[in-house]
């Protein structure tokens, strides 16, 4: 019986992924913390005030949680 497993994301698909939704008029900030070596990110629609994310090991973690916070619910 064969099994169909999907490989996990590569880093640049996931960040390719998230850049993809984001509308052209958002801005999107990030920040290395410290010396810690981790980092934080915030995204948001204009007019808007965003939250910044939990502070996180990767960049692509922190875009993640950034647009997980901030993306306006769905119409549909």
């Amino acid at each position: 019986m064969g099994h169909n497993h999907s490989k996990p994301a590569t880093t640049a698909q996931r960040l390719e992924r998230v850049l993809s939704r984001l509308p052209e008029d958002w801005e999107v900030r990030v920040e290395r913390v410290g010396t810690s070596g981790s980092w934080r990110a915030l995204i948001q629609a204009p007019d808007m005030q965003g939250i910044w994310c939990e502070d996180e090991a990767t960049l692509i973690d922190a875009f993640e949680g950034a647009w997980r916070l901030n993306r306006l619910p769905s119409i549909y």
